[in-house]
């Protein structure tokens, strides 16, 4: 089986003017996790760097770049998981901290639990040695600033729920699946949430079977939109459900999961998905949905519906 590194960075109604830079970072994590993946034969370890690749980059809605809460800060969250033992890491309500993905795969590996959240995972980033910026805020940037004024100004904070609309100018949610030629499966997503969300608030990326989900009997998936949705529909299990018990196509069953999310919740979203046999599946809901993947010397990318652009890796 050819090695497959696919990544997504974020669905949601992304302007124009947006669109290179978030297809030069998905171009670029899709080749530093496929260059990883081929270095170490570890599709945790491709995973992770590609995420962190987009966690550094004010492009995405991760690590630097993540969108505000209504009390200005940011607050952050991600998963990881592993195929062959369901191995998992979720955290929530991190702070200051460049990389919660890696922060995710310590929990997986260090800890006898799957989740930590708040302030009890910052103290175990603390004492695993995880560089909390000093100052506080260094991963504000001003374009989080400036969606959450405009979230602010376009919201009747009064009567309505601040957080349920789909923001998606911002950045987005970053994620990535991986297989290797055994049939080896992980998958990794990040986020900072959505802007103008309650402090505390919690969305779908730490959550399994919602933001995440790798299973190699059947695939992996990691998704991105509109959270309280996807929680709702459960959304990454539903498409691996649909693969393994349908014995629908990758591309299929995301495509026809997220629609009937769509049309039950009214949120979007979008995903992506490797089966075990390595058949890729890409869809969105959204307006657009940033996504690449590299598969020998060849790379795939697009982010509006139709597209699916190739050039040499």
């Amino acid at each position: 089986m050819e090695p497959i590194v696919l990544v997504h960075g974020g669905a949601g109604d992304i302007p124009d003017s947006r669109d290179q830079g978030k297809h030069n970072g998905a171009l670029i994590a899709a080749r530093i996790g496929y260059r990883v993946l081929k270095e170490t034969n570890s599709v945790l370890d491709a995973v992770e760097e590609a995420v962190k690749s987009m966690e550094l980059d004010e492009n995405f809605n991760a690590g630097y770049g993540s969108v505000l809460t209504l009390n200005e800060t940011v607050e952050m969250e991600a998963s990881i998981m592993r195929g062959s033992d369901l191995s998992s890491g979720c955290v929530t309500l991190l702070r200051d901290i460049k990389h919660p993905i890696s922060l995710a795969r310590i929990v997986m590996e260090k800890t006898p639990h799957n989740f930590l959240g708040g302030e009890g995972a910052m103290d175990f980033a603390v004492r695993q040695g995880i560089e909390i910026l000093s100052p506080p805020g260094q991963l504000v940037t001003e374009t989080a600033r400036k969606a959450l004024e405009t979230f602010k100004k376009t919201q009747n904070l009064g009567s309505s729920q601040p957080g349920k609309t789909e923001i998606g100018h911002e950045g987005g949610t970053v994620g990535a699946v991986a297989i290797d030629r055994l049939g080896r499966i992980a998958v990794a997503t990040s986020t900072g949430g959505i802007t103008g969300k309650y402090v505390g608030r919690i969305g779908d990326t730490p959550l399994l079977g919602c933001g995440t989900f790798a299973d190699d009997r059947f695939g992996g998936v990691s998704t991105t939109g509109h959270g309280e949705s996807i929680m709702k529909f459960v959304l990454a299990k539903d498409i691996v459900n649909r693969i393994a018990f349908q014995g629908v196509s990758a591309q299929k069953a995301t495509e026809e999961s997220l629609k009937d999310m769509t049309n039950i919740t009214g949120g979007t979203a979008g995903a992506i998905t490797i089966d075990k046999d390595g058949n890729i599946g890409i869809y969105h809901t959204s307006q657009k949905m940033s996504w690449a993947y590299q598969k020998g010397d060849n790379l795939f990318y697009g982010i509006r519906h139709g597209e699916n652009f190739t050039e040499k890796a």
